[in-house]
């Protein structure tokens, strides 16, 4: 097959990253945040139990002298209906039943000492706190009654607090820590580290030297950005290709001419030229150009030609005015905006082959064209198609043999070409088709072999100052129609 150009590049599309990378970055945010949160839970607790137990002092201080002075003028059983407090009577509270009693933990003892010096620092005495041995978990705080015989105990409850819901703002804090734990993570995995393997493969971007072609993976942008990488390491593959191909080639089509012209010009040293000589080496000096002349058109010497609209039947006339074979036309009108010198060259090749290698008569055909499954009934798009078939009566390239016959510089066979011939011919004329998002077919049928070019027509380009702007390089294919199934 011949080296790939612009058009040929796969263009994929790029897709959204899949779902079970997204399942795992979720699930190490989550960790992310629960890791935070325990994190800032053991950081803070100590302060947050010291904040908690100051505002607890201040509400406990006050309900202790709104009690007091309530005892004054109520019962402690009044005052607990009235109050909703728990109070209890009695020299120190103990748990009701024996299955309640534990031993106090160490923290309800430290909180119960930190809320009797919170309470202490707020009343003019200080009161005795006890830390409960049963359910619910709290402490008992003296209350000064004028009672003589009973002492009055008020209960505060201090729930722990590491139960479930956890402090809102430790959670929201530990939600936004692994939020951007996460989003780190992502970054690093999807962004940066693609980013660095695609800055190592430009690196190794030589004059010689070609890198592999890089994995897809990370972002939307991160991959689009790699798919164009790799399209630039195909194109730049294939440009070396074409570019060692053609200076091997060229020094294997000219030196047959020249050692040719070279042996005529020592014997005209010797005596003059005959009239059949000199006709040779006419032959000779026509072969070099023609040769020279193709290599230039495949290297691109003629990719700066702007487009325009021409009537494709007097195009194809002109073109096979030069045959000196039977030559049979068959060209409607059909009016396309096309590059009509390359276009005129490529069916010029195409001609000139079918003379070389196959059988009169020849024949001319050109056809509108449309991508398969197109609807005949439908109007015709704006890029419409065009078709061009040479047909002769030879054997034709067989089907097995098509690809390497346009490959450029390859001839099926070698004893039977004609001077002048590198086999560029339909190297040149595949290029062309692809510059107008078509490609080159064979054809067979009862009238014989055909080589058919297709192609549509090429965009408008802006016209400013009366001047059209030239396509810069070769790479101005990718401006034409996508080139379809033919």
């Amino acid at each position: 097959m011949a080296a790939p150009v612009a058009s040929d590049l796969p263009r994929e599309r790029p897709r959204a990253l899949p779902r079970r990378p997204r399942l795992a970055y979720a699930a190490a945010a989550l960790g992310a945040a629960a890791l935070s949160l325990l994190l800032l839970e053991t950081l803070l607790d100590r302060r947050l139990e010291q904040t908690r137990l100051r505002q607890l002092g201040s509400e406990v201080a006050g309900r202790l002298l709104l009690g007091e002075v309530a005892l004054e003028r109520f019962s402690p059983a009044a005052l607990a209906e009235l109050g909703g407090m728990r109070l209890a009577v009695g020299p120190r509270p103990e748990p009701q039943a024996s299955s309640d009693r534990r031993p106090a933990d160490r923290r309800l003892r430290r909180q119960a000492q930190r809320l009797r010096t919170e309470i202490c620092r707020r009343l003019p005495r200080c009161p005795v706190v006890w830390p409960t041995l049963g359910r619910p978990r709290g402490v008992w705080v003296e209350m000064a009654s004028p009672l003589e015989l009973e002492r009055v105990w008020l209960f505060v409850p201090l729930p722990p607090w590491h139960a479930w819901p956890p402090d809102p703002l430790l959670l929201g804090l530990g939600l936004a820590g692994g939020s951007l734990a996460g989003m780190l993570l992502y970054l690093t995995l999807e962004v940066q580290r693609p980013l660095r393997q695609l800055e190592a493969a430009l690196a190794d971007v030589g004059l010689e030297a070609r890198p592999a072609a890089v994995a897809a993976r990370g972002t939307r942008a991160v991959r689009a950005l790699t798919g164009r990488f790799n399209a630039m390491v195909a194109r730049l593959e294939a440009a070396s290709r074409e570019r060692a191909t053609m200076l091997a080639g060229i020094g294997h089509d000219l030196r047959s001419p020249l050692t040719r012209l070279r042996l005529r010009l020592a014997l005209a040293a010797e005596a003059p030229m005959a009239a059949g000589e000199l006709a040779l080496a006419e032959a000779d000096l026509a072969a070099l150009e023609r040769i020279t002349r193709q290599f230039l058109v495949f290297a691109g010497a003629e990719a700066a030609e702007p487009a325009v609209v021409v009537p494709l039947e007097h195009l194809l006339a002109e073109a096979a005015a030069g045959v000196d074979q039977p030559l049979a036309l068959d060209l409607p009108p059909l009016e396309r905006r096309v590059r009509p010198t390359a276009l005129a060259r490529a069916v010029a090749n195409l001609l000139d082959n079918a003379r070389a290698h196959g059988r009169p008569p020849l024949r001319l055909v050109l056809r509108p064209w449309a991508p398969p499954g197109w609807p005949p009934q439908s109007p015709p798009p704006e890029g419409q198609g065009f078709e061009i078939q040479v047909w002769d009566h030879g054997r034709g390239i067989p089907a097995e043999a098509w690809d390497r016959a346009r490959q450029p510089f390859q001839r099926l066979d070698p004893a039977r070409g004609d001077p002048g011939h590198c086999g560029l011919g339909l190297a040149i004329a595949e290029r062309v088709a692809k510059e107008h998002g078509g490609c080159l077919v064979r054809l067979e049928g009862p009238e014989g072999f055909a080589i058919a070019l297709r192609g549509h027509s090429l965009p408008a380009q802006p016209v400013t100052s009366g001047h059209i702007p030239l396509p810069t390089g070769t790479a101005s294919v990718g401006s034409a129609p996508e080139a379809g199934p033919c």
